[in-house]
């Protein structure tokens, strides 16, 4: 999945918090999420606008959907995302588990997002 799809996957599944999110799905979306948010902060220092608070708001919840779809992937419940609440520890475990390689085939989640070659799966008529 590359760059574009996975930022347009998790905002067209903007509260969808059933199913499971590949790695990469994951990460682009993180990273989108921390380069829009700096270049608003360099806006609002410039301009003096709310503008990254604004957005900060509106990427919070699609940021935490497309994490319990990934702990899904990695067959772990959403519930699991509360351990971001231990400093530190709770931290590098999130990570290590968002980092690891998801289950290969269908798990209590759902079927596998990426095909085999690492395109997302998608269901033909």
């Amino acid at each position: 999945m590359d760059f574009v799809t996975a930022v347009k996957t998790c905002l067209n599944k903007y509260a969808a918090f059933q199913g499971r999110a590949a790695r990469s799905e994951f990460w682009y979306f993180t990273l989108f999420n921390w380069l829009f948010q700096l270049l608003l902060m360099l806006l609002d220092a410039a301009l003096g606008t709310p503008f990254t608070f604004i957005t900060m708001l509106v990427l919070l919840l699609p940021g935490i959907a497309v994490a319990v779809r990934r702990l899904h992937d990695t067959n772990r419940s959403g519930w699991w995302y509360l351990i971001l609440l231990i400093p530190l520890v709770g931290v590098i475990l999130f990570i290590v588990w968002a980092s690891s390689k998801g289950t290969l085939d269908t798990n209590r989640f759902g079927d596998t997002p990426l095909d085999g070659k690492g395109e997302p799966v998608t269901l033909s008529a």
